[in-house]
């Protein structure tokens, strides 16, 4: 079962030239309109196909443009940005304070004899000087803050272009669905026409005429359902690259093939190492633990030091110049509860590290599991049943129409060769979401050869 799209092992056949080639006996045999009106037939018939593969883009397009469209994207771009403005705001030093003072002086004797009177004023400026290594700290921690956003922008680009990838995948797994269950359709509306144009025989013939145009009732659901699996991711896409809902957009050609993965033991060490989550509560406790030594720092004051001048002008003039210097002295408050509360805050984050690594290892194993599985169910089910089953389904074909088979196992074969194909389907689509749970868990792109 080889499929046109060149490396898609597991993708299913979909023959659209028979349905050409129908069409044009249909137009020549019974038309009979000539030449020129079956040119212009194929070629109304065959745009839509050339259109479409002429206008299709990469997966990698896809990504691509989501990635440079989706206005998501700028929400984590102002994070980046406000933490840039934090970090700058934790090195810069204190404005510089001036005070001023003025009044007036009278100089008396001790019998109350004015000796003098006049002005005073004092003049100083202040300026306040941290304590050793606390501006240190706060930039520490704001640089952490930008590591945060900078790790949230890179996870959301890569949530979202997991997220193309995976409509992608289900686009292209409906549009192989739709196909075969539009063959199996077809087949049964081919041979109810022919039982239509047939000389009534009885009875038993009529029957299964009303059997078979009853099948094909029921069966083209199947086709449609796929259809609207398929309208539905390419709905998303374009969601996701920022375009109108309904904008034209052919499914991209997708690589269906499923690889093997590396070890369990590979996988569990990557994601320890390389998961978004994970790496952002490390983050978060290291951001912690400079809080820590920045809430036991603060437990000495800062000091403002500046130079004053001060003239008294009474009975003599005076100028007096110096240095002042002050501090609130540490005796009742020594921020113990904000030493408490930091250390609480960071037993939590380990806390929750500790429990978010074993969670991320068990979802790990459990992806792993099911995609090995579903794997081996798709792989046994393309290299045996569905060729056995699509054999038999043509062979019942032909030998129904010559009367060797009956109608009974006619129809339960084309209908067991669907069911084989939604098996197989579903199996691809059930492996392909845990290997996308694996990418995103991982860090880690794994639908290629170079991630083996």
């Amino acid at each position: 079962m080889a499929q046109r799209n060149g490396g898609q092992d597991n993708a299913l056949p979909i023959d659209g030239l028979s349905r050409i080639a129908e069409l044009l006996r249909v137009l020549k045999g019974r038309l009979k309109l000539g030449k020129p009106l079956l040119i212009i037939s194929f070629a109304i018939v065959l745009a839509p196909t050339v259109c479409s593969a002429g206008d299709a883009i990469s997966l990698d397009q896809l990504v691509a443009e989501a990635l440079a469209r989706n206005p998501e994207v700028n929400v984590y771009s102002a994070e980046i940005a406000a933490a840039k403005g934090e970090r700058r705001t934790a090195g810069e030093w204190q404005n510089p304070e001036a005070s001023t003072e003025s009044g007036a002086k009278i100089v008396r004797d001790y019998h109350g004899n004015t000796l003098g009177d006049g002005i005073l004023w004092t003049l100083g400026a202040t300026q306040t000087f941290e304590y050793p290594g606390r501006v240190t700290l706060r930039k520490a921690i704001a640089n952490r803050q930008i590591a945060l956003a900078d790790l949230g922008l890179e996870g959301f680009r890569s949530a979202l272009s997991a997220r193309v990838r995976a409509a992608a995948f289900r686009a292209a797994l409906g549009k192989a669905k739709a196909g075969a269950a539009d063959e199996i359709a077809k087949r049964f509306n081919d041979l109810a026409t022919v039982l239509q144009q047939r000389p009534a025989a009885g009875v038993a013939q009529q029957a299964d005429v009303r059997i078979i145009e009853a099948s094909a009732i029921s069966l083209k659901r199947r086709p449609l359902e796929a259809q609207r699996e398929m309208q539905s991711a390419i709905h998303e896409l374009n969601q996701l690259r920022g375009a109108s809902v309904n904008s034209p957009l052919a499914p991209p050609d997708v690589d269906l093939t499923l690889r093997p993965l590396p070890q369990v033991a590979t996988l569990l060490f990557t994601a320890r190492e390389r998961n978004y989550d994970i790496r952002t509560r490390m983050f978060e406790f290291e951001q912690q633990g400079y809080k820590i030594r920045l809430a036991l720092n603060e437990r000495w004051p800062a000091v403002r030091v500046g130079p004053f001048a001060h003239n008294e002008r009474a009975d003599t003039n005076e100028y007096l110049f110096g240095i002042t210097a002050s501090l609130p002295l540490p005796l009742w408050n020594m921020n113990t509860g904000k030493i408490e509360s930091e250390k609480a805050r960071a037993a939590k984050v380990e806390a929750e590290l500790t429990a978010l690594v074993r969670e991320v290892e068990r979802k790990v194993a459990d992806a792993e599991f099911v995609y090995r599985s579903r794997r081996e169910e798709a792989d046994d089910l393309q290299k045996s049943v569905l060729p056995q089953m699509r054999e038999a389904a043509e062979t019942s074909d032909r030998n129904y129409r010559d009367g060797a088979v009956p109608l009974s196992t006619y129809t339960e074969l084309q209908k067991q060769y669907l069911d084989s194909i939604d098996a197989f389907t579903a199996a691809q689509a059930a492996a392909i979401e845990a290997r996308q749970q694996l990418e995103q868990l991982t860090a880690t792109r794994l639908d290629t050869k170079e991630s083996r």
